[in-house]
């Protein structure tokens, strides 16, 4: 089976850049700093409307931080997936928990109540479940394809041991797709000690800015921020490398 990247884009335009890499699909994020958060309308519709052949998944998540969601949060995450349900984009990805970590979570519950048609026809994807072995049923049978994970460690290379046994486990019924610190330098590891054949990674390059006027004295934002000059980008040519 030919290995699959799945490319965590921060814009439309590294949208771009993954699909002239030769990716499989996007996971189209704002907010990369605090884990991914919804992008916006416009820049969702941006990345359709500049690519062709690419799957497009988008992030819903209103916020960073954890997984237990208020009402209204829930909420505007049922009209963020009925945006993308419009836009047509491939799919979605989410996740959503109850305070103890279960996976009947308020956003599941939203849609067992009358929304399930936000999903329908949208591929889904579940980004945190914390209990990996019994969950993956669970994943299967709600129809979430695939299960991202880096095997409950801080990196997918940490993680190997955990996720060989998910895909074990798995057995074909659904994907379980390595992410977090997944690099041109080990993919073909992990892929060899797991038997994994999707992939999520970033592949993103520094751009510097062409900004003549400079004023760093006065930042916009966070102070972790090195330099407002600085962004990061998709770079085809690191998504060629995993391919």
């Amino acid at each position: 089976m030919k290995r699959i990247i799945e490319i965590c884009a921060n814009s439309a335009q590294s949208c771009v850049e993954a699909e002239a890499g030769g990716a499989t699909r996007v996971e189209l994020c704002a907010g990369i700093p605090e884990g991914g958060t919804t992008p916006s309308y416009g820049e969702i519709k941006t990345a359709k409307a500049l690519t062709s052949k690419i799957d497009i998944n988008v992030i819903i998540r209103p916020r960073g931080g954890d997984f237990l969601y208020t009402e209204a949060e829930v909420q505007s995450m049922l009209l963020d997936i009925e945006l993308c349900k419009e836009l047509k984009v491939h799919g979605v990805v989410f996740g959503c928990l109850t305070k103890d970590g279960g996976y009947r979570c308020t956003l599941d519950a939203a849609l067992d109540r009358g929304g399930k048609t936000s999903v329908r026809n949208l591929s889904s994807c579940f980004r945190c479940l914390p209990g990996p072995i019994h969950r993956v049923g669970a994943a299967n049978r709600v129809g979430m394809r695939p299960y991202l994970t880096s095997g409950q460690q801080s990196d997918a290379v940490k993680g190997i041991p955990l996720i060989a046994e998910l895909v074990k486990r798995a057995d074909g019924r659904i994907i379980i797709m390595p992410g977090c610190g997944v690099r041109e330098n080990n993919i073909g590891k992990i892929e060899a000690e797991t038997g994994a054949k999707e992939f999520h990674t970033s592949a993103r390059s520094i751009v510097y800015s062409k900004m003549e006027y400079r004023n760093e004295n006065v930042p916009m934002g966070s102070s972790i921020v090195s330099s407002e000059f600085e962004t990061v980008q998709t770079d085809r040519e690191k998504v060629k490398a995993y391919i």
